[in-house]
């Protein structure tokens, strides 16, 4: 019997960045002492007061159903969080929480498209973002951007893309995968655009408290106008370390609030419980490690940068955010390494992995070739492994294969 699934279920492509972490802990699983790039979570663990009103909210029995919108305690920490960063007002009518940004994301664009609408997605993107589109039966449509303009787009390739079926423009920034951070100035361009057309601005900044130069501006900020158009997505796991808490949430106009509500309560029904109460510890508690963290990023973006653009063959510019890297392997490709050709970036982290032990994300996924993400969340001791390492392939001193299983998939 043929076990047939849906015409939207074919289309949909499994995330290349877990198909390297699945590869990855597979292998430190078997013992292979392997250095993974590929995390997109930070290294450190979440703050011992953030756990601490976890286990203290499972003492107090709070394990029932919440709102399917989440607590009304977190959406007033969510509101005043906005309010302190950015000077925002929002009301917990404006105010959805759900099981991570991915969620919060999935939801949106369920709750804003119809069938054959489009949402421009700048390229490179995270590599859910056209998944997430295509879920909603709306159509991706790509800007290219180019490492000569920082990966950022311009005014005018955003206006060549508009139709009479643009929906949305998605907008990341601090940007996975790239790190760049779009100014204030060309901020306020976009939000021009998007109010003159009305296009909503599904404003994605997940990576808001990982700026080290300038500053990380919120587009809602820039006007009435905007701010109605603005869907801000956001969530506690870049900035808390609390990847796996899965809490996630949006701040919007409030019949898109009402939507998404609507539809979170038929499909998944309230976040974790728990996961809410530690959130409201993290948003109304002490903010200071944050500085901490950014710090040692900064040291270990700084050294992987000055590491990067001395081995030869590769290259890459300082991002101003996030934890990622995005090296140009160009040069290296269409040529052989140890015997075989290596023609896309794919298949330089699938033989990298094998041969160097070292896990990287292949530039494909995020909508464009020639590049592969490295992540700095990770310790100062793996990075310079790592980079010494991927210097000993491109040299060809990475003569005998270290691992056989070649089982990646794009």
């Amino acid at each position: 019997m043929e076990i047939m699934v849906s015409e939207k279920a074919k289309t949909i492509s499994p995330s290349p960045t877990l198909a390297i972490d699945s590869k990855f802990k597979q292998m430190k699983k078997q013992g292979v002492p392997v250095v993974g790039f590929g995390a997109g979570e930070p290294d450190f663990n979440t703050p011992e007061y953030i756990k601490e009103a976890g286990i203290q909210a499972i003492r107090d029995n709070m394990t029932k159903y919440t709102p399917a919108s989440g607590t009304i305690e977190l959406k007033q920490a969510i509101c005043e969080k906005l309010r302190r960063d950015t000077g925002l007002t929002y009301e917990t009518s404006n105010i959805v929480v759900s099981n991570g940004g991915k969620h919060s994301l999935t939801n949106t664009f369920m709750c804003i498209c119809n069938p054959g609408d489009e949402v421009i997605i700048p390229a490179p993107y995270w590599v859910s973002y056209p998944e997430m589109v295509k879920m909603a039966d709306a159509v991706p449509v790509y800007i290219e951007t180019t490492e000569e303009t920082d990966f950022k787009f311009t005014i005018e390739q955003l206006e060549a893309a508009i139709t009479n079926r643009t929906k949305a423009l998605i907008l990341n920034t601090p940007s996975n995968p790239t790190g760049m951070v779009y100014t204030r100035e060309e901020l306020e361009k976009i939000a021009e655009i998007a109010v003159k057309h009305r296009i909503f601005v599904v404003f994605d900044e997940i990576y808001e408290k990982l700026v080290y130069e300038g500053e990380h501006i919120n587009i809602a900020t820039l006007g009435e106008d905007i701010k109605a158009l603005t869907i801000i997505v956001n969530g506690m796991a870049k900035a808390y370390a609390m990847t796996g808490w899965r809490v996630g949430y949006i701040a919007a106009d409030t019949k898109i609030a009402k939507a998404v509500g609507n539809l979170q309560s038929h499909a998944t029904s309230n976040p974790n419980s728990i996961a809410q109460a530690a959130s409201v510890a993290a948003l109304n508690g002490d903010q200071s490690f944050i500085d901490g963290w950014k710090e040692e990023y900064k040291t270990r973006r700084d050294y992987m940068v000055e590491r990067i653009n001395n081995i030869e063959g590769i290259s890459c510019k300082m991002p101003h955010g996030a934890f990622y890297i995005f090296v140009n392997v160009k040069e290296v490709l269409g040529k052989e390494h140890y015997g075989r050709m290596i023609h896309t970036a794919q298949e330089l982290c699938e033989d990298i992995l094998d041969r160097a032990l070292v896990a990287m994300v292949p530039s494909e996924g995020f909508g464009i070739e020639g590049y592969v993400r490295l992540s700095y969340a990770a310790s100062m001791e793996v990075i310079t492994t790592g980079l010494d390492r991927i210097d000993s392939y491109l040299k060809g001193e990475c003569t005998e294969m270290k691992y056989s299983d070649n089982s990646l998939q794009a």
